[in-house]
Formats: structure tokens, C-alpha cells, sequence
């Protein structure tokens, strides 16, 4: 399930983003603090933040910023503060920001600038081919093509590749894959997935003569990098 984390230090605020959030059937994980936001990342994976910009301890752009910095530019952020002066929009859009709503919000633009941002990054659901460079993802028949060449997949080998591909320049967690390829909890030995990415690294060529490269991080999890060696 796509997953969104809010950032807010107004507790009622928060309440009517998680109602919104959750009618429309998004998972939404919620903070007051940004420090622990940021010190959760390091065990979890989030496909959108939405942030508020003055939170007691590290602001909005200051979480921005560490997201940025540790996570990469693919995952969407938008900003939702009471700052509406238009230098502040600027400077949010400056930062990094991939949308500015300010508050006092209304519930539906909220909830479809939300939707836009997770269509922009993780794909439209139910979509049935989907494209990344020369790699063209089947779900139908569990097949990825890459060129003239077609290469079937198990369905657990097709979800890890398409999810890895659908974040594309982002950090990823073992425990965050395991969740949403295997729906298990993430205390499980990790075995099971460090074979399956070894297993799809070299079925899908995934090296820099082919534009991408999956890479593992020390103690965390993977990323799949866009780029030519």
C-alpha cells in the first residue's frame, strides 16, 4: 500500500490529513516531531512527505533538505504551512518542494494534489505496461522486455522489479520491500530477499551499460540508479 508521511506539530491538523488520507485508501504515518521523521527513515520508506514548515525542533526545509540529501529527488514533497507569502512559495519551490499548499486548506485540492504527486512517481495503478528507458514492464504476463528481448519473471521477481524501478533513484529498506513485496513482518531473515536481488540484478542486466544500476546500502536496503557508467 502507498505509504505518505505527514509532518505537522498541530495534533488537529494532522487528525484531518490522516481522515483524508485514509478515505482515500492511502497508509499515512504520522509525526510532530521532524527529527523523529528523519530518524525514522533510516527503517522505513515512504512514497510521498507532506510537511508542514515551522515544527519545533527541525523545520519543513530542514526535513526537506535531509530528504533530499539522503533519500534522493524522485520521492514528491509537498509543503502544507500557513507561509503564503509569495517569496516563501518560491524559496519552498527552490528547496526542493514539489508543491506549496497553504493553509487554511480545502480538503479536495489537498486530496488531489496528493494524487497527482503519487501519480508523477509511482505509477498510475492498474496500468498495464509500464516503461523506463529501454525496460517495458508486462504485467500480464510477468514479462519484462528490454529492447528486442523478453525475459519472464516469477511474480515475486516482477513486484520487486517493478517496485525497485517505480522508485527509481530512492533509497529503499529491506524492511520496507519485505512489507510490500512479501507482507511480512521485517524482523524475518532478510535471506530470502538478497537472493531474489541478486537473481533479478542479473536476469535484467540492471548495470550501467543498460542505463541502470542496482546498488546495495551497508545496513539499509538498495537503490536502483538511473545512468549510464
Amino acid at each position: 500500500m502507498t505509504r505518505i508521511a505527514l509532518l505537522d506539530d498541530d495534533v488537529a491538523v494532522l487528525e484531518t490529513v490522516e481522515r483524508l488520507i485514509g478515505d482515500a485508501g492511502f497508509d499515512s504515518v504520522s509525526f510532530t516531531s521532524g527529527r523523529d521523521l528523519t530518524r525514522s527513515l533510516h527503517r522505513e520508506h515512504f512514497d510521498l512527505f507532506v510537511l508542514d514548515w515551522q515544527v519545533p525542533d527541525l523545520s519543513g526545509l530542514q526535513v526537506l533538505e535531509w530528504i533530499r540529501n539522503g533519500i534522493g529527488s524522485r520521492v514528491p514533497v509537498l509543503l502544507l504551512t500557513n507561509r503564503a507569502a509569495d517569496e516563501d512559495i518560491v524559496a519552498g519551490l527552490r528547496a526542493g518542494a514539489d508543491d506549496f499548499v497553504t493553509k487554511p486548506f480545502r480538503p479536495a485540492v489537498l486530496l488531489a494534489r496528493v494524487e497527482a504527486l503519487l501519480r508523477r512517481s509511482v505509477g498510475v495503478p492498474g496500468k498495464r505496461n509500464e516503461c523506463f528507458g529501454r525496460y517495458v514492464f508486462q504485467s500480464a504476463g510477468r514479462t519484462v522486455t528490454i529492447g528486442d528481448e523478453e525475459i519472464v519473471l516469477t511474480q515475486k521477481e516482477f513486484n520487486l522489479s517493478l517496485l525497485i524501478f517505480r522508485n527509481l533513484n530512492c533509497a529503499l529498506s529491506r524492511a520496507y520491500v519485505l512489507e510490500t513485496v512479501w507482507g511480512i513482518d521485517p524482523e524475518v531473515s532478510t535471506r530470502t530477499l538478497d537472493s531474489h536481488v541478486s537473481r533479478i540484478r542479473a536476469k535484467l542486466r540492471l548495470e550501467p551499460a543498460n542505463g541502470f544500476r542496482l546498488t546495495t546500502i551497508y545496513g539499509y536496503g538498495y537503490r536502483l540508479e538511473e545512468g549510464a557508467e
